[in-house]
């Protein structure tokens, strides 16, 4: 009896712990022209590397500090958490679409479009992905659709692998067979009945991809293959901070700290919610 309370009381608290900290920087990304304090792009010498509040030499109203160029820290954070939130829910759910419905075809039908959309899966993973996102960048330029583009046309494959296993092991199932005699089509069997019981899949795999896409966006603003724009980026604010660790580490380790924070939410959320949605784990 202890186990039965015991579980439930851990995954509730992870679950809460990421979704609480993925709404609070979603609502500072969408809100954050009334809520940042500072225009994220001006620039004031005579501020330049002031450290956090709480350090001697701070100054009033720049909370975790200024960069090299005098711009405030924590306008540029909020700023950057509007990228990375776009990059994540546009791209992973680019990624999910594309790719759960070809593993669901090649899991539940079998056959040739299993074996077709299996070598395409083969062929597409042989490619090493982050060589391959700076690739497609570079080909397609800098910008924020390039960025949601290269992520997607990388990551299709991971959902298509994993829900055209979970398709497989459903469509022998006993309701899958039921359904049959019952004289439903195919078609309709894989949607009404195959598809809401890989969903858990999709959702984890889905929350998961979305801090992928914030680590992959980061990357390339690290190497300035993301948007073309002066507008701050979490892996540009890195980058930066990079270069300064000695005088200013504040400027590498605050977007540091909402980076590994987001991702691992991302992360965490989405087993939380498989837990709770996928009938054999609950």
């Amino acid at each position: 009896m202890p186990s039965e309370h015991t579980r439930p009381h851990r995954f509730n608290t992870r679950l809460w712990l990421a979704g609480g900290w993925l709404l609070f920087a979603l609502a500072l990304a969408l809100l954050a022209p009334w809520i940042a304090p500072h225009d994220p792009l001006a620039q004031d010498l005579l501020y330049g590397r002031l450290p956090p509040f709480w350090s001697e030499g701070a100054e009033p109203g720049l909370w975790l500090g200024t960069d090299s160029l005098g711009r405030d820290l924590l306008s540029r954070l909020i700023y950057g958490g509007r990228i990375a939130f776009m990059v994540a829910f546009a791209a992973a759910t680019a990624a999910c679409l594309v790719g759960s419905t070809l593993g669901l075809i090649a899991g539940y039908f079998g056959g040739w479009p299993d074996r077709i959309i299996s070598r395409i899966v083969d062929i597409w993973m042989s490619f090493p992905p982050v060589l391959f996102a700076i690739l497609l960048v570079a080909v397609l330029g800098t910008g924020l659709h390039s960025v949601i583009i290269a992520i997607a046309v990388i990551d299709w494959t991971r959902f298509c692998r994993v829900i055209r296993a979970e398709a497989m092991v459903q469509s022998r199932m006993d309701y899958v067979e039921s359904a049959r005699i019952a004289g439903f089509g195919r078609i309709g069997i894989m949607i009404k009945e195959v598809l809401p019981n890989v969903m858990p899949s999709i959702i984890a795999l889905l929350s998961l991809e979305m801090g992928i896409a914030i680590i992959v966006e980061a990357i390339l603003s690290f190497v300035n293959l993301s948007i073309a724009t002066d507008d701050p980026t979490w892996g540009g604010l890195i980058a930066e901070g990079r270069l300064s660790i000695h005088q200013a580490w504040w400027v590498l380790v605050f977007p540091l700290i909402a980076l590994f924070l987001t991702v691992l939410s991302f992360s965490q959320l989405g087993e939380g919610l498989k837990q709770r949605f996928d009938p054999i784990l609950r």
